[in-house]
């Protein structure tokens, strides 16, 4: 057997949909930041292209010397922003300090084409640099020169704009995510209802309803589903109506050679006087009661496995009819059978079945009780529903007998004329009425079979 998933369809629809959407959002989230970066850097190089192109027109060639015109105050302009600093430094010789920071990184892979700007990564106390390396040539042509002029700026600027272009974008992209999640939500919601009514209808349905489902207003796969759900039914419905049909034709053409073999055998009775051939009789008379009694109860059970017919009925009147109909076998059996309870109770049940089931309780309790025994039936309330009990006060059963009982063609006892079926007969009755049979010891002995009906 196939184990159920632990997913409904509901739950896996909305994983394959928005699941995909959730990644798409972060790899959008991802490659926008890493776009963002690359237009600051872009920003960022054009920006110290300008400072270094500005810078290296400072540093003036003088004869076979240089001449730097950078005041004070150009240099607190560049230095005076602690998160976006600017670094530089001149140097001529390349790597030979002159002006500026000297613990600015050099480029990765000198010598530089004299002229064009090379843009590189660096560290400068901890905090990561971009930084542009221009070198000039001066001096005579002789004695040819290459001045270096290096400038760095800080990543923090790029970063934060990187982020707030990254918000900027994805905010709305996440609004527009919710959205459409509500939407998706919505619409499997709505895809699925036919599934939930289709739902709803079989477990509104007993035991026995074997009708065919209508669906007038449904997608085409859950009439698919639909059909073919009915196509079972009436299958089954078709098995069952064969199989109740057998019962009761076997059990009805039972019942009269049934009858006449117990009418021939209480008259043997009466003509013989042979000891021995009326203690055989009395056996065979014995097993035909028996199979007769076995036969109705096979009638009851098949008439109980179909659903009851509910109205409204008084269940202390019709209990208090059916004890008096009982009252003269109880008598015969030296039995005190008497009733207690409300003097009306009106509840929706099958009064056929209901009397049926009391007359299996009763004859149970006349059957394995001894005489000067006591059998009492109830009927009392348990909130809103009923509760019919009978009691007894015989020799009980053990723990281990009351966990068989309600098994068919289960006995506890060898003695004659049972057939193992009337409490299962009971229990079946008693759920057809949305409840269910349950049995109790009773103090100091006896049993007591209890119906709650709903």
């Amino acid at each position: 057997m196939m184990a159920p998933s632990r997913l409904s369809l509901r739950r896996q629809l909305l994983l394959w949909l928005l699941l995909p959407q959730l990644v798409l959002w972060a790899g959008g989230g991802l490659l926008t930041y890493r776009i963002a970066l690359s237009y600051a850097e872009k920003g960022i190089d054009q920006s110290l292209t300008q400072s270094v192109r500005a810078l290296a027109r400072q540093v003036k060639p003088v004869g076979s010397g240089l001449l730097i015109d950078f005041p004070k105050a150009a240099q607190d302009v560049l230095e005076q922003d602690p998160d976006d600093r600017i670094s530089y430094m001149v140097s001529s010789p390349p790597g030979q300090f002159l002006l500026g920071n000297q613990r600015l990184p050099p480029p990765a892979q000198p010598p530089l084409v004299a002229g064009d700007p090379v843009f590189y990564g660096g560290v400068l106390d901890g905090r990561p640099l971009r930084i542009v390396a221009l070198d000039l040539s001066y001096g005579e042509t002789s004695a040819p020169q290459i001045l270096r002029v290096q400038v760095g700026k800080g990543l923090a600027v790029q970063q934060r704009i990187a982020r707030e272009l990254v918000a900027d974008m994805l905010v709305p992209l996440l609004a527009l995510g919710v959205l459409l999640s509500l939407l998706v939500y919505g619409g499997i919601r709505r895809g699925l209802a036919p599934l939930t009514r289709l739902t709803a209808q079989l477990e509104n349905r007993s035991v026995n309803a074997l009708s065919p489902i209508g669906m007038t207003q449904a997608p085409s796969e859950v009439h698919a589903l639909v059909l073919a759900i009915n196509g079972l039914l009436d299958e089954v419905a078709r098995s069952v109506h064969q199989e109740k049909r057998f019962i009761n034709d076997a059990a009805h053409q039972l019942r009269t050679p049934l009858a006449g073999l117990i009418s021939q055998v209480e008259l043997a009775q009466r003509e013989t006087a042979d000891p021995v051939l009326g203690a055989r009789l009395n056996k065979v008379l014995t097993g035909a009661e028996r199979s007769a009694h076995l036969v109705h109860q096979l009638l009851t059970l098949a008439r109980t496995e179909t659903t009851a017919r509910r109205e409204s009925l008084d269940l202390a009147a019709l209990a208090r009819e059916v004890a008096r109909e009982w009252t003269p076998k109880a008598v015969a059996a030296g039995v005190d059978l008497g009733f207690e309870g409300e003097e009306h109770r009106t509840i929706q049940g099958d009064a056929l079945q209901l009397r049926e089931a009391l007359a299996n309780l009763i004859d149970n309790a006349l059957r394995y009780t001894p005489r000067g025994s006591a059998v009492t039936l109830r009927v009392e309330a348990a909130g809103a529903q009923t509760r019919l009990s009978v009691e007894d006060n015989g020799p009980g059963l053990s723990d281990e007998d009351r966990a068989h009982v309600f098994q068919r063609f289960w006995r506890a006892s060898e003695q004659p004329g049972g057939c193992g079926l009337g409490l299962a007969i009971v229990r079946e009755i008693a759920r057809r009425h949305g409840g269910d049979a349950t049995v109790e010891p009773v103090a100091p002995r006896g049993l007591r079979v209890v119906l709650t009906l709903a």
